[in-house]
C-alpha cells in the first residue's frame, strides 16, 4: 500500500505475506503516515485469491465510507504492468502473467501505453504459453518464458507505488472484485 500526496509517494508498505490478508491489511494501513488517511481510496480489485480480493475491496469501501471519500478500483494486472511501464513502452507490448491458483495463470496483454489489449484470462500453463508477447511480466514470468522456450521475463509483483504510472482509464469508480475465473463453489443440489 502507498500513501500518495500531490503525485508523490509519501509513505508505503510492501509485504509479501501469502495468507493472512485479513489480519494484516488494516494494521498496515494504520502504520502509514496519518493512519493512512487519504482524500481518495484506491484498491486493487484482483484477480487474485477469492478471500484476498474480497477483503481488499471491502476494506477500501469501508475506509471510503468512514472517511467520506471516493473509492476507486483498478486491476492487479494493470498495476503489475505499471510497475514495468518503461520496459513495456520500449518493447511495444507485454504479457502480464500472475499466479492464478488451481494450477492456472492469470494472463493479460498490455500495449506500450499500458492500455489492456484484451480481457484477463485464467489459463492452464500449456494454453497460456501460446500467447506471443516477447516481454513477459509478473510473478510467473520466469516460469512462463522457461516453459515457452523464448522471450524475456521480468519478475514483477504488484506494488502500490506503481499506482502513479496507471493510466486514468485503468481506474473505475465502482470497485468490485475481479475473480478472473468461475467460482470453485457449486450451488447446493436441490432435494
Amino acid at each position: 500500500m502507498a500513501l500518495i500526496e500531490a503525485g508523490e509517494v509519501v509513505d508505503h508498505r510492501h509485504d509479501v505475506i501469502g495468507r493472512g490478508h485479513a489480519e494484516r491489511l488494516v494494521p498496515l494501513i494504520a502504520e502509514l503516515a496519518d493512519g493512512g488517511r487519504a482524500d481518495v481510496v484506491a484498491a486493487g480489485c484482483g484477480p487474485g485469491s477469492f478471500a484476498g480480493v474480497r477483503i481488499g475491496v471491502a476494506a477500501a469501501r469501508a475506509l471510503g465510507l468512514g472517511w467520506n471519500v471516493p473509492v476507486r478500483g483498478f486491476s492487479t494486472p494493470a498495476l503489475v504492468a505499471a510497475g514495468a511501464a518503461d520496459e513495456i513502452a520500449a518493447a511495444g507490448s507485454a504479457l502480464v502473467v500472475m499466479e492464478g491458483g488451481h494450477g492456472q495463470w492469470f494472463v493479460q496483454s498490455f500495449a506500450a501505453d499500458l492500455s489492456p489489449l484484451g480481457e484477463v484470462n485464467s489459463l492452464v500453463p500449456d494454453d497460456a504459453i501460446g500467447l506471443g508477447d516477447e516481454l513477459v511480466v509478473g510473478n510467473r514470468a520466469d516460469a512462463f518464458v522457461t516453459r515457452r522456450g523464448w522471450g524475456r521475463a521480468l519478475p514483477v509483483l504488484p506494488d502500490a507505488r506503481s499506482f502513479l504510472r496507471l493510466p486514468p482509464a485503468a481506474l473505475n469508480d465502482r470497485p468490485t472484485p475481479i475473480y478472473g475465473r468461475a467460482p470453485d463453489a457449486k450451488p447446493m443440489a436441490q432435494t
